[in-house]
This record gives C-alpha cells, sequence and structure tokens, in this order.
C-alpha cells in the first residue's frame, strides 16, 4: 500500500490506515479519495498537491 504526504504540514495519508475520522477506512486506495480531498490537518492542500513517499 502507499503513503502520501502533504507539503505544506507534513500529514501523511496510508492506505493501509485510511482516514477514518473522515469517513475512509484502513485499505482505502489513493485513486478511491475525491478529486477535491483535502488534508485533514491543515486543510490547506489539496490532492493534487501530495506526494508520492517513496519506500526505502
Amino acid at each position: 500500500m502507499a503513503r502520501y504526504r502533504c507539503p505544506c504540514c507534513g500529514h501523511i495519508y496510508d492506505e493501509a490506515k485510511g482516514e477514518p475520522h473522515e469517513g475512509y477506512p484502513p485499505g482505502t486506495r489513493w485513486e478511491s479519495l475525491p478529486d477535491d480531498w483535502q488534508c485533514p490537518d491543515c486543510s490547506v492542500r489539496e490532492k493534487a498537491d501530495f506526494e508520492a513517499v517513496k519506500e526505502t
């Protein structure tokens, strides 16, 4: 599963964890989030601004 980071506040969207408090259960794929989804921590950045986190 992939992870994506907000460039403004650093919030990580982890597909394995989802965002249950936002209505997206664990396992929710990035592609399944609406295009106008905003960062739940800062509400400044939208989905298009998030950066894929490269696994090391």
